[in-house]
């Protein structure tokens, strides 16, 4: 038999005799309305775990990771505010449920049975998983497989503090706010969970105000694996900068107290903690699973014995709110209705089409106020003695930064955060004095954790920041990289466009730097951020396309809540000579502020019809050193700076080659995954019979000291390759 219906048949036998497991009198301060609400919530949770089992069976239902044993958790709901932002675990539907009671107008019952059938009508996902999630509930939907929402729940907590200081527009907690984040004790042993925990600690050592509750549903198991006994006191008890609180979770007199303890603490106190709450699990970790085959029959139904919902019965019968009776009825009442209501939910229709689905993958626009850029005199202020250097040409670091500075003085809910990005100024001197001008709550150096800057970036944006991430060199991205794919780019799609985390993440890479650090600093695989849905790729090649194009990022993250990676290639930072030396051909002059280069517009150098070379970053540099001799080769060329990765600009390259004899793609991201693939193919299907060829670098990783660029495209290899084509038949 099915370990749901053991239970429940259990239940149905025990609540009738008065058969209790043991447990201490209630005490505390739990009311009697508020504990009968809490039942209640248990009660639902329950009877939606077994109905989404029975749809499954019917093939009417898609999920079954169910929430039994962990029905405690909607006493901590109820010592919360519906305005505390909450980050929830897979297991909190009670969690959920009494939160919905906390807020009118809620049809909690019909909205998880929609999210069990895959409907389109399911108010959070619209149909696309199955996640807990409200908008109304202040709920943003999570996966929480691996706890990868711990750092956005750190920089959202982050946030309110921020807030205080300097209140986005689209600000949406209250300054009395917390944050709720919750997860399992196996999931509490990820790299992920443990940098969050560390970055929470490392803050509040600091004195900086984190309002934030870690919450750590201890059942003693992940899938199959145990937890060791007392693994999770041992190692929380005493952590640094994190105050420890702990609870039985079977007990919601004591869950309930000891949860207006400890938020309190993080509410008053503006510190993090972390509560520990014992719970069991029941029925395995989900419908196929089959927990006997990993535990012993006798420990599974010792754990069976420990059913929360018994000792709720037996807590409200001693403390006078229910009798058992009572609480018998509301429990089957509540099975009855909940099948009544999934008999309707899985009528309701389901998405159908690709377009169906990918119509949540890019944020809906906003609303923004309308802003005029800088005045002079904030600019002369701000600028001081660079005002007089803004008519030369410069290098691109320098214009970068005169650009990042225009535009933190004309959106003031833009933050940068990273290692080293302030009192340093960074590693190649990109956000010099941008501390002293706008001060370290805008200008945060963070510890050295990835995972945690781009945690604190998404969880900002959720309160109505503009984020500017830095990641001292993409190979360390990659350290963090589902941050990206996994929390930021999936949070509108999963959340059918409610919740959006918009930023532009700044990332120093790509090759080039002659001798210098390696595979580490000089990294050329864009492949991880070119497949993430949604995502917008932006790299420059010289320092004026670089000013305008963050401007159209900052944009598009700001008006369209876009996540954009803006990637600088370091060797063209203090790039000035290009042809021979201090000839100052790849400096330009800082663009006036008010000048864009918008998403999809690429760069088109010359009109030479024998030959388009389409490349970027450092690729453009090179085939702009190429070029000299390609024309004493007698070779019309023309360059096309791509400027936009991903997605591809597809129609504004099928423009720009268009009636050139021959294409050459240069890349300097390796062969495979590289940007030249998808460049082949599209050439390849919008020019038919066009002569194509591609120039990479190799499949390897970068050298250091002398053979820094053996591995790439090079000026020569340019030239021969566009000889080579050019004796091709058309």
């Amino acid at each position: 038999m099915d370990r749901s219906a053991i239970v429940h048949d259990n239940f149905l036998r025990r609540v009738a005799a008065q058969d209790f497991p043991q447990g201490r009198a209630p005490d505390g301060p739990l009311d009697a309305v508020t504990a009968v609400g809490i039942y209640r919530a248990a009660c639902l949770s329950r009877a939606l775990d077994r109905q989404s089992r029975e749809m499954q069976r019917a093939g009417q239902g898609f999920y079954t990771i169910g929430s039994s044993g962990h029905e405690g958790l909607a006493a901590i709901a109820a010592a919360l505010r519906p305005t505390d932002m909450a980050f929830l675990h897979y297991r909190d539907a009670a969690f959920q449920i009494a939160r919905a009671a906390q807020v009118p107008g809620q049809s909690v019952a019909w909205d998880f049975l929609l999210s069990f059938a895959a409907s389109s009508e399911d108010p959070i996902s619209g149909g696309r998983h199955k996640v807990l999630g409200s908008k109304a509930l202040n709920i943003p939907p999570q996966t929480s497989t691996i706890a990868s929402h711990l750092p956005k729940a750190v920089g959202a907590a982050y946030a309110i503090g921020a807030a205080r200081r300097h209140r986005p527009e689209h600000a949406e907690l209250p300054d009395d706010a917390i944050v709720y984040c919750s997860f399992g004790d196996a999931s509490a042993n990820h790299s992920t969970a443990q940098g969050a925990f560390n970055a929470a600690g490392w803050t509040a050592y600091q004195a900086v105000p984190l309002p934030l509750l870690f919450v750590c549903e201890d059942n003693g198991i992940g899938i199959s694996t145990k937890t060791p006994e007392g693994w999770i006191e041992a190692s929380f008890r005493h952590r640094p900068g994190l105050a420890y609180f702990a609870c039985d979770g079977l007990d919601i007199f004591d869950t309930y107290a000891t949860a207006l303890k400890a938020t309190q603490f993080v509410r008053l106190r503006r510190k993090p903690a972390f509560l520990h709450v014992r719970t069991i699990r029941l029925y395995g970790h989900a419908g196929a699973d089959v927990p006997t085959t990993y535990l012993s029959k006798a420990e599974v139904e010792a754990e069976e014995a420990q059913d929360p919902l018994l000792h709720m019965v037996r807590g409200l019968a001693q403390s006078g709110a229910l009798t058992p009776d009572a609480a018998l009825r509301i429990y089957i009442d509540t099975n009855d209705r909940v099948a009544r209501i999934a008999a309707e939910a899985v009528t309701r229709p389901r998405l159908k089409t690709a377009a169906d689905v990918m119509a949540s993958l890019i944020p809906p626009r906003r609303t923004c106020k309308p802003t005029n850029g800088p005045t002079p005199e904030a600019r002369a202020e701000a600028f001081g003695s660079d005002m007089k250097q803004m008519a030369e040409p410069q290098i691109m670091s320098r214009l970068i930064n005169w650009a990042l500075t225009d535009l933190m003085l004309a959106h003031r809910e833009i933050v940068m955060m990273g290692e080293d990005v302030g009192r340093k100024g960074g590693v190649y001197g990109v956000t010099q004095k941008l501390q002293a001008r706008f001060g370290p709550d805008r200008m945060i150096d963070t510890l050295l954790d990835e995972q945690s800057i781009l945690g604190l970036a998404i969880g900002m944006a959720q309160n109505g920041f503009v984020p500017m991430p830095e990641i001292q060199f993409l190979a360390y991205l990659h350290n963090a990289e589902d941050q990206l794919r996994g929390e930021a780019a999936t949070l509108p799609f999963f959340s059918n466009g409610q919740y959006t985390n918009p930023m532009v993440l700044r990332i120093a890479g790509l090759g080039y730097q002659k001798g210098f650090g390696g595979h580490f600093h000089n990294d050329n695989s864009v492949a991880v951020l070119r497949d993430i849905p949604g995502l917008i790729l932006a790299c420059p090649s010289n320092g004026a396309d670089a000013a305008m194009m963050l401007r159209e990022a900052v944009r598009l993250a700001r008006e369209e809540q876009r996540v954009v990676v803006f990637l600088e290639p370091i060797a063209l930072y203090p790039m000035r000579d290009l042809h021979h030396d201090k000839d100052g051909g790849w400096m330009r002059v800082y663009p006036e502020p008010s000048q864009v280069i918008p998403l999809g517009e690429v760069g088109v150098h010359g009109a030479g019809a024998d030959l388009a070379i389409v490349t970027f970053g450092n690729g453009t540099y090179l085939s702009h050193q190429a070029e000299p001799a390609l024309a004493e080769a007698g070779i019309a060329t023309r360059i096309i700076d791509m400027r936009w990765l991903s997605p591809l600009p597809a129609a504004a390259l099928t423009s720009a080659v268009a009636g050139a004899k021959r294409i050459l793609i240069v890349d300097e991201t390796r062969q495979s995954g590289g940007v030249a693939e998808a460049l082949m193919a599209h050439f390849a299907e919008s020019q038919p019979g066009t002569p194509l060829a591609r120039i990479t670098a190799t499949d390897s990783f970068i050298a250091t000291g002398p053979a820094y660029a053996a591995t790439m495209p090079s000026r020569d290899s340019i030239i021969a390759a566009a000889k080579a084509l050019m004796e091709r038949a058309e």
